[in-house]
């Protein structure tokens, strides 16, 4: 008889980790957010424009925002992980909830060098050029906002997408807790309603309510899942092998 005691170890340590990640994520992405250049309507692009073009923290501001992202993912990863399905349903569900989580991952990507990079030197040439110009940058500057929306709108559909099929392989399987993969699944719904407000009218007041109900469902569930992996006692599994007799 062979008795393996590294499995309950590895999930229980695996769940721990998810958890500090996505908390972590979640703490830098909140932080750099609140830093953003914020003072008026987002959709009002000439007065927009202007705050963002007299931002000096504009690129640290994003790339603290990508970081934040980069460890919400690596924190899915490791519940990718922790979850361990084997087979059935749930064995799909968990392998595509981890693809659409790098997805998103790209996106989110392509979003930060479009925002972060694009758009503050479409700003920036706007707000230096002279009067005969300006409508020119203007006009090319709000080209690069549209293409924000359109990034942005797809990384919210595709990373809602994977927060729904994490919380459906937990509500499945009940290898953590279940009511943290319904609210898991519920602020993936948050997000699929970002993505579509964004998609049809942009930063606009209608997106605040989605985005502040799935901030907080993400906060709530992390938070459970940290408390429920300290929780997680180590487990023995023993597995027994068989010489050639019986």
């Amino acid at each position: 008889m062979v008795t393996q005691a590294a499995f309950g170890r590895v999930e229980r340590d695996s769940a721990r980790l998810a958890a500090v990640l996505l908390i972590a994520g979640v703490l830098v992405t909140a932080i750099a957010g609140f830093l953003h250049a914020e003072g008026a309507d987002a959709n009002d692009h000439r007065t927009i424009f202007a705050i963002y073009a007299a931002s000096q923290s504009w690129t640290a501001v994003h790339l603290g925002q990508f970081i934040g992202m980069l460890i919400i993912t690596f924190g899915l990863v490791a519940l990718f992980f922790t979850l361990d399905v084997r087979s059935g349903v749930a064995l799909w569900l968990n392998r595509f909830a981890l693809l659409s989580a790098g997805a998103a991952m790209a996106l989110y990507g392509v979003l930060q060098a479009v925002d972060g990079v694009g758009l503050k030197q479409a700003v920036n040439a706007w707000a230096s050029a002279e009067n005969a110009d300006k409508a020119l940058r203007f006009a090319a500057a709000e080209t690069v906002r549209w293409l924000e929306w359109a990034v942005r709108s797809y990384q919210s559909f595709v990373f809602g997408l994977a927060l729904i099929l994490f919380g459906a392989v937990i509500a499945v399987t009940g290898r953590l807790s279940r009511p943290i993969g319904y609210l898991m699944a519920l602020s993936g719904l948050c997000y699929l309603a970002q993505g579509w407000i964004i998609g049809s009218s942009g930063f606009s007041s209608a997106n605040q309510i989605p985005t502040l109900l799935g901030i907080g469902l993400i906060l709530v569930w992390t938070v459970w899942l940290l408390i429920a992996a300290v929780r997680m006692k180590t487990t023995a599994l023993t597995e027994t092998t068989s010489d050639a007799t019986t």
